[in-house]
């Protein structure tokens, strides 16, 4: 089972498109080098950024162009 849910990351977020936008961003500064925002129990990029993104470490703004 994933944690968090994918229930309880929706709720962090206003659409399904937004969470996978910046879980992606993010995961792909992590695999460049930015260091993660939260202690994981892993190594995987996408389980760290959607941890993050759950405990309001990363912030996201919509802009007319998409996510930033």
């Amino acid at each position: 089972m994933m944690h968090p849910s994918l229930d309880k990351l929706f709720d962090k977020v206003d659409s399904r498109y937004t969470l996978v936008v910046a879980a992606a961003k993010r995961a792909r500064q992590l695999m460049e080098g930015e260091k993660p925002l939260v202690n994981c129990d892993t190594d995987k990029p996408v389980t760290i950024a959607l941890e993050e993104i759950y405990e309001g470490k990363v912030k996201y703004e919509r802009t007319k162009s998409g996510i930033k």
